[in-house]
């Protein structure tokens, strides 16, 4: 029945697309309600009761909304020949992680799988081998002998703090790094491997522009909110030029109940009902952001290299994280087995579009702006959620507890690691 009404719904997105280039969004059905964990709390490892977050954070639906058409195909096309390291497969490997829990102090709580208790150990024993070319293991010693007297920012919102995770704990098999800067909510941190004078920071900036956001510790929202279409975060833009390496993430924030702003004055909102207000859209919102983004990277005279990551999926089956959806998968999955939801695929197809504009204008003037689109090998890994274990022995007391599955963020170590292979081969290779 759900997929009838999904087809019936993507079939008149698709008709009033055609009719119309005008994109009226007046809200979201309780599909997009699902995206409510993924939206990244405040503190986003944590999920609140889930009666009092529905509460909250979710009005009723709206009667009907519209939506773009969308291609179904993800990011780069295989070429014959030609190495892309983002297409590929997921290949059995026996050598297993190059840490795990014990060995690594860098892991937060709600992905430490291994520690939590996960049962299965599976999904650990798999690495990413792009189809048309190498990709060496990530090397520590290596990269921190190049990275001698450099900077890495990484900044976004929650999955920006997990890749950060990672990619601590496979430099600590060279060097432990030591914590140098938080700030009061540890949203925003840096570190220093002291005998490289290498610092790496994660900057919280789930927008990348500016917004008020009225949520508590738990990410209870007690009002919409106010993003500035027209103004970028200065949290990481007062910083641009300290950093050598960036890599930026955005996208999942917004699809949240938010009010538009432009010039100080208010301009529209996504999903507003109770306010007389212009329905604009979340994409509407976030392809501005994402424009104005790219034009002050190819404003600025950055000397190093600038990463664009794409948004990751999520693998909730059987429901969404407040009705009971799971992940309980054990390994991956072959490509064309998950599709993207129709919020992914309007996500990524944004992101495409602007930084395919971008880094054609990026080549010219000769700044260093790169794609790294995780979207398609990421989503071959169903397996490599937390799900329930993201709490400690959830099943200690009762086997049959109903546990909120977190099936967003990464287990660690897990297919999150193969990102720091990639990013390494790509800054070896300019």
């Amino acid at each position: 029945m759900f997929k009838k009404m999904l087809f019936q719904w993507k079939s008149w997105w698709r008709s009033m697309y055609k009719q119309n280039r005008v994109i009226l969004k007046l809200g979201f059905l309780i599909l997009f309600a699902g995206l409510g964990f993924r939206l990244l709390f405040s503190r986003s490892d944590v999920i609140v009761d889930v009666q009092e977050t529905q509460k909250t954070l979710f009005s009723p639906p709206p009667v009907s909304f519209s939506l773009p058409e969308i291609a179904d195909q993800i990011g780069p096309q295989e070429q014959p020949g030609r190495c892309n390291l983002f297409i590929g497969d997921w290949i059995p490997d026996p050598s297993g992680p190059v840490y795990t829990n014990e060995t690594c102090k860098f892991i937060e709580d709600h992905q430490n799988c291994m520690k939590n208790s996960r049962p299965d150990n599976g999904y650990l024993y798999w690495r990413w081998i792009p189809r048309n070319c190498k990709l060496p293991r990530f090397n520590p010693h290596k990269f921190l002998q190049l990275m001698s007297n450099k900077t890495w920012a990484l900044i976004g919102d929650s999955i920006s703090r997990n890749h950060v995770q990672s990619f601590l704990c496979v430099l600590s098999k060279a060097e432990e790094a030591i914590e140098v800067y938080h700030d009061k909510e540890y949203r925003s941190r840096r570190w220093l491997f002291p005998s490289y004078n290498f610092t790496v920071s994660v900057i919280w900036s789930p927008f990348l522009a500016q917004a008020a956001i009225f949520e508590d510790y738990n990410g209870v929202s007690t009002a919409e909110i106010e993003l500035h279409l027209d103004k970028l975060d200065t949290s990481w833009t007062d910083q641009f030029n300290n950093f050598d390496y960036m890599i930026f993430a955005s996208g999942e924030w917004y699809v949240k109940t938010a009010i538009y702003y432009e010039n100080n004055t208010v301009l529209g909102c996504h999903y507003c009902p109770k306010k007389n207000l212009t329905e604009l859209g979340f994409n509407f919102a976030y392809r501005k952001v994402l424009g104005n983004f790219f034009n002050y990277i190819l404003s600025s005279n950055h000397k190093g290299m600038i990463f664009f990551r794409t948004a990751t999926p999520d693998h909730f089956e059987n429901g969404e994280w407040f009705s009971g959806g799971n992940c309980k998968r054990t390994e991956p999955v072959k490509e064309g087995n998950f599709s993207l939801s129709e919020v992914q695929k309007i996500l990524h197809e944004i992101e495409s579009e602007e930084i395919g504009k971008a880094t054609a204008k990026a080549s010219e003037k000769g700044l260093n702006l790169k794609l790294f689109d995780v979207t398609r090998l990421s989503l071959m890994r169903p397996d490599g959620h937390p799900g329930p274990y993201r709490y400690f022995q959830p099943f200690a007391k009762d086997k049959n507890a109903k546990i909120i599955n977190d099936c967003l963020h990464w287990c660690m170590p897990g297919p999150i690691d193969a990102w720091n292979d990639m990013l390494m081969e790509m800054v070896l290779n300019g």
